[in-house]
């Protein structure tokens, strides 16, 4: 049977708890059949379709304490949807209560004291969007419709990183709805502790509804610099350019990647940066990396800021079936660099042959960390692995369901073959099957036992669950 949409102020002749919540909403509350349904439980991996009882699609604070009170109440999962990117689908639980952010979707910024205030469903474009005009931004992620509060829980890595620190490291305070469906505030005086906990995290302690974001003055303009080379040629080039990333500006971010060339051309290797500012001081790195070798292509482009940030939306798109697997790399010694440009093939196929070349293997690529990440105390934060000087992923995306095992297989061994070399990983790239064993890796053991304890003042009994799970410390 099909429940019917509710608006606000409206009654269901079958008033039931389902009903009289819906009546107390300033949003919507969406069941099974209810137009907009379907969409709303699609995220970015295709892989995910489970089916919640009902969707809360939030568009104030009170709506979201509404929505936990009730789950809580039932014993219902809850499930927490911004823009929906973890790959383990978390946002959309099975049977339970999925919040839907995204009507919570604005940003204010007052471009004198350079703040924004960011509503919890907003998604990063928005967010760039609001402050470019005034030549501002803060640190956010790469793709333009990932939502700001799940990268900003995790950490919140990007192209300003290195000069501004993370995400997290910009957030002034934190509005949160709380599991016995309370609003409190975070910032360094009001519950610091929380504060500490909420800037890296994720989202164990309760549903943010609002961040208060630090702005920089950053311009509109950026560099972005690419050489492909074969990737059997590449390991000197990956050697040469580790060195140049080691010594380079804060403004730039220096990347490489892995993946299959033209059909029948072999793998291709590509090593560059990203450079935000003033694009003529950021050319001054290219003679270096001219000089790492002989490419098969040169790519020198001069986005803006938002082009840059969009750039790679066409290959973030909610059509495919992803999987994954990252690290945290502390440095990249010469074995590493071998292991990277082979993508996990010689697990696959018991050879070493080929350079990273076979049907099927992931795209691989490593972001360079460093800088102001660097500059932040450990014990500032509940984001660890501060000294690492590179990120490592490994990710697929397919279509066809048949592929899903040799995908997640692929993906894993490219995975497995960097993790002699890593100190870590980023909670944000944990999948679903890492479970407590991943927790552990995101972080070091003083922080979580610190972060579980955090947990049991806020939320004892584990209501927000469905993330990387930090337990409640025992009483």
């Amino acid at each position: 049977m099909t429940t019917a949409t509710h608006l606000p102020g409206t009654r269901n002749p079958d008033a039931g708890p389902e009903a009289a919540l819906a009546a107390r909403l300033d949003g919507r509350l969406l069941t099974p059949g209810d137009a907009g349904y379907d969409t709303a439980r699609t995220v970015w991996n295709a892989m995910v379709d489970r089916r919640p009882r009902m969707v809360v699609q939030a568009a104030s604070a009170a709506d979201v304490a509404a929505a936990v009170r009730f789950a809580r109440d039932r014993g219902l999962e809850i499930g927490v949807r911004c823009g929906g990117h973890n790959v383990a689908g978390f946002a959309v639980p099975d049977g339970g209560l999925m919040i839907d952010l995204t009507p919570m979707g604005g940003v204010r910024v007052d471009a004198v004291r350079r703040r924004a205030r960011v509503q919890g469903g907003a998604l990063l474009g928005a967010l760039d969007r609001a402050t470019q005009p005034y030549g501002l931004a803060t640190t956010a992620g790469n793709v333009s419709h990932t939502g700001v509060g799940g990268l900003t829980l995790g950490g919140g890595m990007g192209w300003l990183a290195r000069r501004y620190g993370l995400a997290c490291d910009n957030v002034e305070s934190y509005t949160m709805v709380t599991a016995s469906g309370e609003t409190v505030t975070a910032s360094r005086t009001e519950h610091p502790e929380l504060f500490w906990g909420l800037r890296g995290g994720g989202g164990n302690f309760g549903v943010v509804t609002e961040f208060e974001f630090r702005l920089h003055r950053t311009g509109t303009r950026t560099l972005v610099a690419e050489f492909d080379f074969r990737a059997e040629d590449a390991v000197p080039v990956l050697a040469g350019w580790r060195e140049l990333s080691a010594a380079a500006p804060r403004e730039a971010t220096f990347t490489a990647s892995v993946a299959d060339g033209p059909a029948g051309g072999g793998p291709v290797a590509t090593v560059g940066f990203v450079w935000v500012g003033d694009p003529e001081r950021g050319r001054r790195l290219l003679p270096a990396l001219r000089a790492l070798g002989r490419p098969v292509a040169t790519r020198i482009t001069t986005p803006s800021y938002l082009e840059l940030q969009r750039r790679d939306d066409s290959t973030g798109g909610h059509a495919y079936r992803r999987y994954s697997a990252g690290h945290y790399l502390r440095d990249l010694p010469a074995a590493a660099v071998e292991d990277f440009l082979l993508r996990g093939a010689a697990d696959l196929r018991g050879t070493r042959r080929g350079a990273g070349a076979g049907t099927g293997l992931p795209g691989v690529g490593l972001q360079a960390h460093g800088g102001a990440i660097a500059d932040v105390p450990d014990g500032d934060a509940a984001f660890g692995h501060r000294g690492t000087a590179f990120e490592f992923g490994a990710g697929s995306r397919w279509t066809d369901a048949a592929e899903d095992d040799a995908r997640m297989a692929a993906a894993r061994a490219a995975g497995a073959a960097l993790a002699p070399y890593a100190n870590g990983v980023y909670v944000n790239s944990l999948t679903a099957h890492e479970g407590d064993r991943g927790v552990r890796r995101a972080y070091p053991a003083a922080k979580l036992a610190r972060l579980a304890a955090l947990k049991a003042v806020w939320d004892p009994r584990n209501v927000f669950h469905l993330n990387q799970n930090i337990r409640p410390a025992a009483s």
